[in-house]
């Protein structure tokens, strides 16, 4: 197997602006044509509209522009929206090397980023934290990026071979059950921020670490049985991560399954958080876990300058009055709840994660899943996790006038926990070491 090329989605907008360091190519009708310089791309019906002072190019077909020197010819794109959808989200100017699409998608046009697997990976584990980190973690990243964006691929295809039409929801008049997976995306591989894995081209400074860690482990990948591992990462799972099919699609991988994230299990807690009972006890408490710390410097290897604008993320609370909470359901539903009486558990998973919740207003009913559906619903942005037990506060003629939420953990807790994977590189774990504690089974392979 050669080394894979894959496309980026980057940005999608009414107007993208970019500008070329270097020499791009772009082929009409057999003829090479070059750019170079300040542009803008705009829709028009089913044309898309390519401007420089001026000057047009116009097409019905996408645009596409390769470098003349892959090695130093590279472009911008202005405005690219990171944290999509998250309480940090901004805009911001991000540079590329490789290729660059614009397409059409839906009413908009999308800036597709084209290039070698390896080199998308320097820029992911750059972005997903800090290149300073300990070599053992970005190396143990770089294997499970790898793998994951390899298996999204894989999982495509098969998508199309198959002919049945494939559904990541169950509504029914009382229940809504709802998971997002990379399937959203079928005009380009994977996007580029939180949804798939952040990429920010390179933009992010490289490091001699991250070009290390990324050769080191070229084309190797976890396999489980004859299958590239569908390899998940969170930024913290709170001391116990989750089972796959409690997050996405019901297929049960063995090598995402529940696992304590700690050398032994903590003493005076029951760890079947499927009961109401323990997950309670575990999320109000703070259990020794390689994910709880407070180590600034190893914080910083994991947590950006924008995710450290979050404090709280090993355990966490969130408080809001009736008419916050009453308004955000029914702003994030599209449903009028009336005044929220109650949010009851109905499935927790293995890390104590809701799976199902039951939203009981004063004029509807309705039970929401999975967790990021309950995390979307609860929150202006995203709740940091589903992991989360409630109280009713002032409660007067049954309808309680404050909730608060206390949680556990940061994200779907499923494979890696990024702090956890932190603190076991600076305690001298191998990366190797570090990839069998979290995806039990698995075996590491080097397919390119």
């Amino acid at each position: 197997m050669n080394e894979p090329t894959i496309s980026v989605g980057i940005v999608s907008n009414d107007t993208i602006a970019f500008n070329f360091n270097g020499n791009y190519n772009y082929r009409q009708n057999g003829t090479e044509m070059p750019f170079t310089g300040e542009f803008t791309a705009r829709r028009s019906g089913d044309e898309i509209i390519i401007k420089k002072n001026g000057e047009s190019f116009t097409s019905k077909d996408d645009f596409e522009f390769t470098p003349v020197e892959f090695t130093t010819d590279s472009f911008v794109l202005r405005d690219v929206v990171i944290g999509v959808k998250f309480h940090w989200e901004r805009k911001e100017d991000q540079q590329f090397i490789g290729a660059l699409k614009i397409i059409k998608e839906n009413d908009m046009l999308t800036a597709v980023n084209v290039l070698p697997v390896e080199h998308y990976l320097l820029s992911v584990i750059s972005s997903e934290m800090s290149a300073m980190s300990n070599m053992n973690l970005l190396k143990a990243h770089a294997v499970i990026s790898r793998g994951w964006l390899l298996a999204q691929i894989d999982k495509s295809k098969k998508l199309k071979e198959t002919p049945e039409a494939y559904s990541s929801f169950v509504e029914k008049d009382d229940e809504l059950i709802r998971w997002y997976d990379r399937e959203d995306h079928t005009l380009y591989d994977v996007c580029a921020d939180d949804h798939c894995q952040r990429y920010q081209g390179i933009t992010k400074a490289y490091t001699e670490n991250a070009r290390k860690a990324t050769e080191e482990t070229r084309g190797n990948v976890l396999m489980y049985i004859d299958e590239i591992c569908d390899a998940r990462y969170s930024k913290t799972c709170g001391g116990i991560s989750e089972n796959f099919e409690n997050v996405w699609e019901p297929k049960v991988h063995p090598y995402l399954t529940s696992i304590v994230d700690n050398s032994k299990d903590p003493d005076g807690f029951q760890l079947d958080l499927t009961q109401e009972h323990n997950a309670e006890k575990w999320i109000r408490n703070a259990p020794t876990a390689f994910c709880n710390t407070s180590d600034k410097e190893i914080l910083s290897q994991v947590l950006m300058d924008y995710d450290q604008e979050t404090r709280d993320f090993f355990r966490w609370i969130v408080t809001y009055s009736q008419d916050e909470i009453s308004s955000l359901v029914t702003k994030k539903s599209g449903m009028d709840f009336e005044e929220i009486c109650d949010l009851v558990p109905v499935e927790r998973g293995r890390s104590g994660r809701l799976i199902k919740l039951k939203i009981v207003g004063s004029k509807k009913t309705m039970t929401i899943g999975k967790e990021l559906e309950i995390r979307r619903m609860l929150s202006p942005s995203h709740l940091y996790s589903s992991a989360f037990v409630v109280d009713k506060k002032n409660v007067k003629d049954g309808i309680p006038q404050e909730f608060v939420l206390t949680g556990a953990g940061w994200g779907h807790g499923v494979g890696l926990c990024q702090i956890g994977a932190a603190v076991m590189g600076a305690k001298g774990y191998s990366y190797e070491e570090i990839l069998r504690h979290y995806f039990r089974g698995a075996e590491l392979k080097k397919i390119y």
